[in-house]
C-alpha cells in the first residue's frame, strides 16, 4: 500500500489546495497512490469530514499534524485528545524532547520532517545543540527538498540508525505524490498507520 504522508490543504495558512482537488488530480493522472495524510500546520483538523471523498474517489484520506519545535518541524501521527492536552500545537517553540516523549506516551508517532533543510530541519539543530534522544523515524524523502537536502537526510538517518518515510509536503495540487511511503500491508485508518510506523514496516520512495 502506498501513502503520501505529508500534505497541506487550505486548512493550513499557506496551503492552496482543496482536498477534493487532490483526489481529482490523483485519479486524472492515474497516480498509483492509495491514500494521503493531511498534516496541517500547528493544528489538528478535527472539523473536516472527508469520508464522502474517500468513497467517491476510492482514496484513503487520513489526518495528522505538523508542529514546530526548537529542532525544526515534526509530523505527528495518531493525534488524540491526550496528546493535545500534553502540548500546545499552536506554539512555534515546542521542545522536541517534549513532543517525542508525550507523543509516544499518548500512543502516536513523531517524525521530524525535511531534516536536511536549513533552519526548519533537524540536523542543523543537531549540529548546533546536540542530538536529542528518542528520534526513531525521520522524513528522509521530502517533495519540497532542494539540492542535497534529501541526500543529507538519508546519510544522517543511516548514521543515526533512523528509519525513513517519504512525503510530498504538497501545498498545491500538482505537488502531491512526489515522495511517498510504501507499506507491505493494508492500512485502513490512522490507528493502522501508527501501528505500521511503530513496527518500522515501510520504506520511503521518491516519484520526483
Amino acid at each position: 500500500m502506498i501513502l503520501d504522508l505529508h500534505n497541506h490543504s487550505i486548512v493550513s495558512d499557506d496551503g492552496r489546495a482543496k482536498v477534493e482537488n487532490y483526489c481529482q488530480w490523483i485519479r486524472k493522472r492515474e497516480i498509483p497512490l492509495d491514500g494521503f495524510v493531511l498534516t496541517e500546520h500547528r493544528q489538528f483538523d478535527d472539523v473536516s469530514d472527508y469520508r464522502a471523498l474517500e468513497d467517491e474517489y476510492g482514496i484513503l484520506i487520513l489526518k495528522a499534524s505538523e508542529v514546530e519545535t526548537d529542532y525544526g518541524h515534526v509530523l505527528v501521527f495518531g493525534v488524540n485528545d491526550d496528546m493535545r492536552a500534553a502540548y500546545d500545537f499552536t506554539r512555534i517553540d515546542l521542545p522536541l524532547a517534549l513532543v517525542l516523549r508525550e507523543t509516544e506516551r499518548c500512543g502516536g508517532v513523531a517524525v521530524p520532517c525535511h531534516p536536511g533543510r536549513p533552519r526548519v530541519g533537524l540536523f542543523d539543530h543537531f549540529d548546533a545543540k546536540g542530538v536529542v534522544a528518542g528520534v526513531g523515524v525521520i522524513e528522509t524523502l521530502n517533495g519540497g527538498s532542494r539540492g542535497e537536502e534529501d541526500a543529507r537526510a538519508l546519510a544522517l538517518a543511516q548514521a543515526h540508525g533512523y528509519r525513513g518515510i517519504g512525503g510530498s509536503d504538497a501545498h498545491i495540487v500538482s505537488q502531491i505524490a512526489r515522495c511517498v511511503t510504501r507499506f507491505p500491508r493494508e492500512i485502513r485508518d490512522g490507528e493502522g498507520l501508527v501501528e505500521s510506523l511503530r513496527a518500522g514496516d515501510f520504506e520511503a520512495v521518491s516519484w520526483k
